[in-house]
């Protein structure tokens, strides 16, 4: 990579990219507009990026369409549901509160983008809103809304995201267990791992 061709200020930036077109400066707005909501409602996958001293994070969530519930045009409440227990969204949170959201919504081309900052809530009372059966959510991260921005879909339309013609067999990648193993040096994973996955997941959804 030669360095002479890397941009190195915003200056440089501007330049070659100049600024927004109105329409992209329009859609950014400080609230969670209804229209907003209504994608916010519609989604069921949502990235969390979070950042502190000890590094970056992007992590997915994933439930029930409208699982990230508005509380209101300023705040969002997202259960944090049975996972690796590596918490490191919430490791960065204690440390930095900043948080960006893209909530994804399957077969829309949009995506919807939030920023803010969030809290990590154990109130016995919020986690009980978000019981499901007799299992509550260890924590809820209550999320300040910060901007509100709608994605357009040129991403997905390149990636043909949800063309199903274009999905990936799960058989053409290495398997979960093969990783695993390797990663391991064999102390984990493996063909048994394999073949009690699914079962495992379904098992400790919430």
């Amino acid at each position: 990579m030669n360095p002479q061709y890397l941009i190195r200020d915003q200056a440089a930036l501007s330049a070659l990219y100049g600024s927004g077109n109105a329409a992209s400066m329009a859609k950014e707005i400080d609230h969670i507009h209804p229209h907003y909501r209504a994608f916010i409602e519609a989604s069921s996958y949502v990235v969390l990026a979070t950042v502190s001293a000890e590094g970056l994070d992007a992590s997915p969530r994933g439930d029930a369409a409208g699982f990230v519930v508005v509380e209101d045009a300023h705040t969002l409440l997202l259960p944090d549901r049975a996972g690796n227990n590596r918490v490191d969204t919430l490791h960065n949170l204690v440390a930095d509160p900043r948080i960006g959201l893209l909530f994804l919504i399957p077969g829309v081309g949009e995506s919807l983008r939030v920023n803010g900052r969030a809290a990590i809530s154990v109130d016995p009372a919020l986690l009980a809103r978000f019981t499901v059966g007799d299992k509550p959510p260890r924590s809820v991260v209550v999320i300040h809304v910060e901007t509100v921005y709608y994605q357009c879909p040129r991403a997905a339309v390149r990636a043909q995201l949800w063309n199903p013609d274009k999905f990936v067999a799960r058989s053409a990648l290495p398997s979960s267990g093969t990783i695993l193993a390797d990663l391991s040096a064999g102390e984990l994973g493996g063909a048994e791992w394999d073949r009690t996955r699914d079962a495992t997941v379904a098992a400790t959804l919430y």
